[in-house]
Protein backbone atom coordinates (compact mmCIF):
# COMPACT_ATOMS: atom_id res chain seq x y z
CA UNK A 1 0.00 0.00 0.00
CA UNK A 2 1.49 3.21 -1.35
CA UNK A 3 0.84 6.51 0.82
CA UNK A 4 -0.06 9.71 -0.96
CA UNK A 5 1.98 12.23 0.22
CA UNK A 6 0.29 15.83 0.85
CA UNK A 7 1.01 18.45 -1.76
CA UNK A 8 2.60 22.02 -0.59
CA UNK A 9 -0.89 22.98 -0.72
CA UNK A 10 -2.19 20.72 1.73
CA UNK A 11 0.81 21.31 4.07
CA UNK A 12 -0.09 25.45 3.97
CA UNK A 13 -3.15 25.15 5.87
CA UNK A 14 -0.89 23.17 8.76
CA UNK A 15 2.01 25.93 8.72
CA UNK A 16 -0.49 28.42 8.78
CA UNK A 17 -2.09 27.17 11.98
CA UNK A 18 1.30 27.13 14.00
CA UNK A 19 2.26 30.58 12.39
CA UNK A 20 1.63 32.69 15.98
CA UNK A 21 3.56 32.33 18.90
CA UNK A 22 0.32 32.01 21.12
CA UNK A 23 -0.61 29.11 18.57
CA UNK A 24 2.65 27.47 19.47
CA UNK A 25 2.92 27.75 22.97
CA UNK A 26 -0.77 26.05 22.83
CA UNK A 27 0.51 23.17 21.05
CA UNK A 28 2.84 22.84 23.59
CA UNK A 29 1.03 23.53 26.74
CA UNK A 30 -1.67 20.90 25.18
CA UNK A 31 0.94 18.36 24.48
CA UNK A 32 2.00 19.13 28.46
CA UNK A 33 -1.65 19.21 29.92
CA UNK A 34 -3.89 16.81 27.58
CA UNK A 35 -7.60 17.81 28.01
CA UNK A 36 -7.03 21.56 29.36
CA UNK A 37 -9.64 24.05 28.81
CA UNK A 38 -9.23 27.34 27.44
CA UNK A 39 -10.04 28.54 30.87
CA UNK A 40 -6.95 27.05 32.18
CA UNK A 41 -4.60 28.05 28.63
CA UNK A 42 -5.81 32.10 29.31
CA UNK A 43 -4.33 31.34 33.02
CA UNK A 44 -1.48 29.74 32.19
CA UNK A 45 -0.28 32.00 29.67
CA UNK A 46 -1.12 34.92 30.88
CA UNK A 47 -3.49 35.77 28.07
CA UNK A 48 -6.93 36.99 27.47
CA UNK A 49 -9.48 34.46 26.99
CA UNK A 50 -11.24 35.48 23.81
CA UNK A 51 -7.77 35.62 22.45
CA UNK A 52 -7.18 32.09 23.75
CA UNK A 53 -10.13 30.57 22.50
CA UNK A 54 -9.95 32.29 18.63
CA UNK A 55 -6.29 31.01 18.62
CA UNK A 56 -7.34 27.22 19.30
CA UNK A 57 -10.61 28.12 16.64
CA UNK A 58 -7.61 28.13 13.44
CA UNK A 59 -5.90 25.15 15.32
CA UNK A 60 -9.17 23.65 14.83
CA UNK A 61 -9.52 24.37 11.77
CA UNK A 62 -5.80 23.70 10.67
CA UNK A 63 -6.20 20.26 12.23
CA UNK A 64 -4.00 20.64 15.04
CA UNK A 65 -5.85 20.22 17.47
CA UNK A 66 -9.45 18.23 18.51
CA UNK A 67 -12.09 19.68 21.16
CA UNK A 68 -14.06 16.93 23.00
CA UNK A 69 -17.45 18.54 25.06
CA UNK A 70 -17.82 17.59 28.32
CA UNK A 71 -20.67 19.21 29.30
CA UNK A 72 -20.06 22.83 29.69
CA UNK A 73 -16.56 22.34 29.72
CA UNK A 74 -14.09 21.82 26.81
CA UNK A 75 -11.35 19.70 26.81
CA UNK A 76 -8.39 20.60 24.04
CA UNK A 77 -6.35 17.33 22.41
CA UNK A 78 -4.00 16.81 20.05
CA UNK A 79 -4.48 15.61 16.87
CA UNK A 80 -2.56 13.02 14.73
CA UNK A 81 -1.17 15.97 12.77
CA UNK A 82 -1.11 18.26 15.95
CA UNK A 83 1.24 15.15 17.44
CA UNK A 84 3.77 15.35 14.59
CA UNK A 85 4.02 18.88 14.78
CA UNK A 86 4.49 19.04 18.20
CA UNK A 87 8.13 16.44 17.18
CA UNK A 88 8.99 19.07 14.98
CA UNK A 89 8.49 21.96 17.10
CA UNK A 90 10.15 20.47 20.01
CA UNK A 91 13.23 19.38 17.71
CA UNK A 92 13.62 22.35 15.77
CA UNK A 93 12.99 24.50 19.46
CA UNK A 94 16.61 21.84 20.85
CA UNK A 95 18.66 23.63 17.82
CA UNK A 96 18.58 26.83 20.28
CA UNK A 97 20.13 29.60 18.42
CA UNK A 98 23.48 28.08 17.09
CA UNK A 99 22.39 29.16 13.87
Amino acid sequence: MTTRLKTAKQMERHFKGMANHYRIEILLLIDKENGITVEAMAEHLKANFKTISQHTRYLMNAGLIKKQYQGRMVAHYLSPYGKHFIKFTKGFQRLGSKY
